[in-house]
C-alpha cells in the first residue's frame, strides 16, 4: 500500500510503530520531555533508516529506546499524519515481546497496560489515529 505525501513542503519520514503484546497487555511509552511533543505517550518505534525494512527499523527502534528483544508478527495499518512541521507515514505492527526488561533509554517513561486503560493516557497525534481504528 502507498501513500502519497500530501504536503511537498514538509519533510515526510516513513515510521515504524509496534504494538507490543505480553501477558494481555501492551507496552507504551513517553516521549522525553526535552523531545518534541515531550511528554505525551505513544507506540514505541522510530524513523526508517535508509537500506533498512520497516519491520527492521522497528526491531533496532526498540532494542535502542528500550532494550528488549521483540518479534514482528503482522502490519496492521498505515497513517498518514501531518503536524505543523513534519508529515509521516506511520506503520503500525503487531508484535510479541520475546525478551528483555525495558530500560529507559530513548524514552521518558514506559508502562504495559491493558487496552481498557489507552484512554488514561495522553497519546500524541497519529497515535490517536491509531486508537480510534484500533477501537
Amino acid at each position: 500500500m502507498s501513500i502519497k505525501k500530501t504536503n511537498p513542503k514538509l519533510p515526510h519520514y516513513q515510521v515504524s510503530a509496534g504494538l507490543i503484546r505480553n501477558n494481555g497487555k501492551i507496552l507504551i511509552t513517553q516521549r522525553p520531555f526535552n523531545d518534541t511533543f515531550g511528554g505525551l505517550w505513544e507506540f514505541p518505534g522510530g524513523k526508517q533508516k535508509a537500506g533498512e525494512t520497516l519491520e527492521q527499523c522497528l526491531i533496532r527502534e526498540i532494542a535502542e529506546e528500550l532494550n528488549i528483544k521483540i518479534r514482528v508478527d503482522k502490519k496492521l495499518m498505515s497513517i498518514l499524519h501531518t503536524y505543523d512541521h513534519v508529515q509521516i507515514t506511520l506503520h503500525v505492527f503487531l508484535c510479541t515481546f520475546l525478551e528483555g526488561m525495558p530500560e529507559i533509554k530513548g524514552v521518558q517513561n514506559w508502562k504495559w497496560i491493558d487496552l481498557l486503560e489507552i484512554d488514561h493516557y495522553d497519546f500524541i497525534e497519529a497515535d490517536k489515529r491509531v486508537i480510534q481504528k484500533l477501537k
